[in-house]
């Protein structure tokens, strides 16, 4: 991409006025001895008279016709060669004939009939337009040694030497000529600033660049290019916090409006662990038609409300999800919400339908077993005064006999199998810890009960009466009077 416009017509009418000046007396040739080397013969003279009236008519084949005819002359001094092969070069840029035109200015050079100023002038113009014409190496080096032999400077030249070193993509050459050509422009312009911005950039000079774009955000505060270009600058030079002020100045500013600039500042939210912040704008944007309701998208809205724990309000946005795009991930993702929200089934649902696209098995299914497991937490308590068959038929039985046929699904091949094991022991020994405790206290209760069987008994032998001091101890009458009554009377 080309950072300076050059005029290729321009340089051709620079070239058409080389400065060369013709010394044509009106009458004899060989009456001005004063200065013959600065003089034309007659014949010469004639011919080349000839071609500069043709050039001024622009009427550039036959002004060569005549040239051609006056460089085939013998006995040609140095100062004729020299305006001859100017006046070619000059014909033949004309022409749209680049290099030969380069080629007959640098023979004009080389004839010697040019003064030191005469053939400075000329070497810049064939600098000039060797860089205009695709040969900018070239032409930069010739420039730059002018320059440096002591020519005299001109910002334009800055300006070309920039462009050639550009073209051929030499661009820490190409800076310290853009430099000068910004250091002297005044005032200065949007292209002085973009193309320094330009090859900052490219040198991998960020913080020259970041100074630069800062400057002339003050100039043109309305370009949100360059405030996008120091966001950028501020991020990759460390300076995240910095970037996401910015960020979040121009959203808030309502200058961020296409879908990547308002999902970098969804990024820039949930990097900074403001996930529900990030759904928020998301949701809106959404809403507001300005981001697309893509799955992607959709996926990323969902994800946010999970990593803030809104689970309930990622579960639409994931039915919406599995909607466009039944997939593995989508009705996973959709699982684990519901099963955040503690709706089993419909988790074990979408599980399940996961499991049919190829998800994880072992992981499904330890979160399904987990869910009932869950439940089973909420189920009222067994006692120890519910007969075995309301046990087996109680809520909360039932919920640990499902968890535990959960957990067997996992696949033994599956990494969770070795956890899924231990929490089946774990729930079945739940049960058994509860059985043993309810034995425990069964025997306790029945020994009390025996002590005031017994009492009641003595009592009875005194004064003839039978009374419990615990009436609920008459159920273990029976078993009592079985155990030592009988044993007594044998």
């Amino acid at each position: 991409m080309s950072y300076i416009n050059l005029s290729v017509r321009a340089f051709a009418l620079t070239a058409m006025a080389l400065g060369y000046t013709l010394a044509l007396p009106s009458h004899s040739y060989a009456q001005n001895t004063d200065a013959p080397t600065r003089q034309f013969s007659a014949k010469a003279g004639g011919l080349v008279l000839e071609a500069q009236n043709l050039l001024t008519a622009e009427q550039y084949e036959d002004a060569l016709t005549k040239l051609s005819a006056a460089s085939a002359l013998s006995d040609l001094t140095a100062y004729e060669k020299a305006v001859i092969h100017q006046m070619q070069g000059t014909s033949l840029y004309a022409l749209n004939k680049f290099g030969p035109a380069i080629a007959a200015l640098e023979k004009a050079v080389a004839s010697g009939g040019l003064d030191a100023k005469a053939r400075n002038d000329l070497e810049v113009k064939i600098a000039q337009l060797l860089i205009v014409n695709g040969r900018s190496r070239e032409g930069a080096e010739k420039l730059e040694k002018y320059l440096a032999a002591g020519g005299a400077f001109k910002p334009d030249y800055a300006q070309l030497l920039t462009q050639a070193w550009i073209d051929v993509k030499s661009h820490e050459r190409a800076l310290p000529w853009a430099q000068k050509w910004f250091e002297a422009a005044s005032p200065k312009e949007r292209k002085h600033y973009d193309l320094l911005n330009f090859l900052y950039n490219k040198l991998g000079q960020s913080g020259r660049q970041a100074t630069l774009v800062k400057d002339m955000i003050q100039r043109w505060p309305q370009d949100k290019d360059l405030w996008t270009a120091w966001i950028s600058l501020l991020s990759h030079a460390g300076q995240d916090d910095d970037a996401f002020a910015v960020s979040k100045l121009l959203y808030l500013g309502g200058a961020v409006t296409t879908e990547a600039e308002i999902l970098k500042v969804v990024q820039y939210y949930s990097y900074y662990d403001m996930p529900y912040e990030a759904a928020q704008i998301l949701e809106k944007e959404m809403n507001a038609g300005r981001v697309s309701q893509a799955p992607e998208t959709l996926l990323q809205l969902a994800t946010l409300f999970r990593q803030a724990r809104e689970y309930g309000r990622a579960i639409p946005v994931l039915e919406a999800v599995t909607q466009l795009q039944a997939n593995a991930k989508s009705y996973a993702q959709l699982g684990e919400a519901l099963y955040n929200e503690g709706e089993c089934q419909r988790a074990e649902a979408a599980f399940k339908q996961g499991i049919d696209r190829g998800y994880d098995a072992g992981k499904a299914w330890t979160l399904i077993a987990t869910c009932r497991y869950e439940a089973v937490q909420m189920q009222e308590k067994l006692t120890c005064e519910m007969s075995e068959t309301q046990k087996a038929n109680a809520p909360k039985t039932k919920a640990r006999q499902s968890a535990i046929a959960a957990f067997e699904n996992v696949p033994s091949t599956a990494k969770e199998a070795r956890d899924a094991k231990k929490w089946i022991s774990f729930i079945k020994s739940e049960r058994l810890t509860f059985d043993k405790r309810c034995a425990f206290e069964e025997r306790v209760r029945r020994e009390e009960c025996f002590k005031d069987i017994k009492r009641a008994y003595d009592g009875q032998f005194v004064d003839g009466k039978f009374t419990l001091g615990n009436p609920e101890c008459e159920v273990y009458r029976e078993a009592y009077d079985k155990e030592y009554l009988v044993k007594e009377a044998g």
